[in-house]
């Protein structure tokens, strides 16, 4: 009998952590970097296999300019989302103490809540992790830029989790070698940028029209509402014996944030896992997905163009290194490393027509979108990262072909809208994004009209 019990719950362990692998993939935003490289659970400081690198676009390339835009590293729940899952963990306590016996609940009643106020979104040991294991690899993929001759430019968000992440950055490098020259003076800078790194928040025709607008999430309301959502709030209800009226989408929500936060900060399977199978978290992640669609990506098109002057920015220094590179003089800023959030490089994804899917994501079109582009775990993990690395090709078969770019998202290639393929000329590249290097002018697009 004690064997047949001890084969149980070990069936049961087995059960519940593959749940959470399974669940894994729909975490949105909240997912850990690993999901889209599984390799890097084994080791985190691989490279992965030859063909996922990026290598040179020809022998005679050389790397001369680094722009990275880094999302922080694995963070903390914020506050909101702590009183919430408070709340909700509070109602399975009381209802194990006055109601019958339920499985589910009971055992979610006997959780140990281990999130605390404080913890407010800050960055997780997990996430310093992420930063450092980031920078080892950049480092060990193009070492020449990371030389400790090399002026290093960091940049951040005023966000605690985003500083903390630029520090973390800065001990990989440290650890991968990085250090100080012979005369003991490390050439770095540092700065806090939320006109970059959090532009959103000084476009106040984003923050008026979208970010205060009750109705711009309006296809958000809706699904949230809408007959998938209800199926999966009614079955959990059922699961955790709870009156109807105690449940709804955003406790629902929360519950799966909770098992992909102990997944992403312990690397463990939280028992909250268990209320969820795949198709459940397939209708959260599309809920989710919702929210980073129209509030962050091609639902309006005030929240690409709100990324102006981080696109402005991003190629003013990239035709630096180049004019530099043609004067023979040294390249001033070889690399540059911000650190911001999701909300820093969705829009400009989106500004550069990436992720876009030929019909718009809408509370009706949820089977429709099953193969979608746009799924924001993939885009943006934590410590997502979007690369823009500058070449000189000394011998190149003509002056234009002589500078070339590579875009890299997450450590991978990604093919230029104009051409498909994976490395471009930089006057190419500035010609496919002529309009928006001429005429999207931050102050003019995020002015509100006299109607408002």
């Amino acid at each position: 009998m004690a064997c047949r019990l001890l084969l149980l719950l070990l069936l049961l362990g087995s059960a519940a952590a593959q749940r959470a692998s399974d669940l894994a993939s729909y975490f949105g935003t909240k997912s850990r970097y690993e999901t889209i490289h599984p390799h890097l659970l084994a080791d985190p400081f691989s490279l992965g296999p030859p063909e996922r690198g990026f290598p040179l676009p020809t022998a005679t390339c050389e790397p001369i300019h680094l722009r990275a835009l880094v999302r922080h590293g694995t963070r903390f729940p914020t506050r909101k989302q702590i009183e919430k899952l408070d709340r909700l963990h509070k109602e399975l306590v009381h209802r194990r103490s006055v109601g019958p016996a339920c499985r589910a609940a009971d055992s979610l009643a006997g959780w140990k809540m281990w999130f605390r106020p404080e913890m407010d979104g800050r960055l997780a040991g997990r996430g310093r992790r992420d930063m450092s294991a980031l920078a080892r690899r950049l480092a060990a993929r193009i070492p020449g830029l990371f030389s400790a001759r090399n002026h290093l430019a960091f940049a951040s968000s005023s966000k605690p989790r985003c500083l903390d992440s630029a520090a973390a950055f800065r001990e990989g490098l440290r650890q991968a070698g990085h250090s100080a020259p012979a005369d003991g003076r490390l050439k770095e800078s540092f700065e806090v940028n939320d006109k970059l790194m959090r532009f959103f928040d000084h476009c106040e025709k984003f923050v008026k029209g979208v970010e205060n607008n009750s109705t711009a999430l309006r296809e958000m309301d809706v699904f949230r509402d809408g007959p998938e959502m209800r199926s999966v709030v009614d079955k959990i209800t059922r699961t955790l014996c709870l009156p109807a009226k105690r449940l709804d989408a955003d406790l629902i929500q929360v519950a799966f944030f909770t098992c992909s936060f102990g997944l992403t900060i312990k690397n463990i399977n939280s028992p909250w896992c268990a209320l969820f199978n795949t198709d459940d978290a397939k209708v959260l992640e599309y809920l989710n997905d919702l929210k980073q669609y129209w509030k962050r990506a091609y639902g309006h098109d005030i929240n690409s163009r709100s990324s102006c002057n981080l696109f402005q920015d991003i190629f003013k220094h990239l035709d630096q290194a180049v004019s530099e590179s043609k004067s023979s003089r040294a390249i001033s800023s070889p690399v540059m490393l911000q650190f911001g959030h999701a909300e820093t490089l969705l829009p400009l994804l989106a500004l550069m027509g990436y992720f876009r899917d030929t019909e718009p994501l809408k509370a009706d079109n949820y089977a429709k979108q099953a193969g979608r582009q746009f799924r924001s775990g993939r885009i943006v993990p934590y410590a997502s990262n979007l690369l823009f690395l500058l070449y000189h090709c000394e011998k190149a078969s003509s002056p234009e072909e002589k500078y070339k770019v590579q875009i890299l998202l997450n450590e991978r290639l990604l093919v230029f809208p104009h051409s498909g393929e994976t490395v471009a000329s930089y006057s190419s590249l500035k010609n496919h994004y002529k309009a928006l290097l001429e005429n999207c002018h931050f102050n003019e697009v995020c002015a509100l009209t006299k109607t408002g």
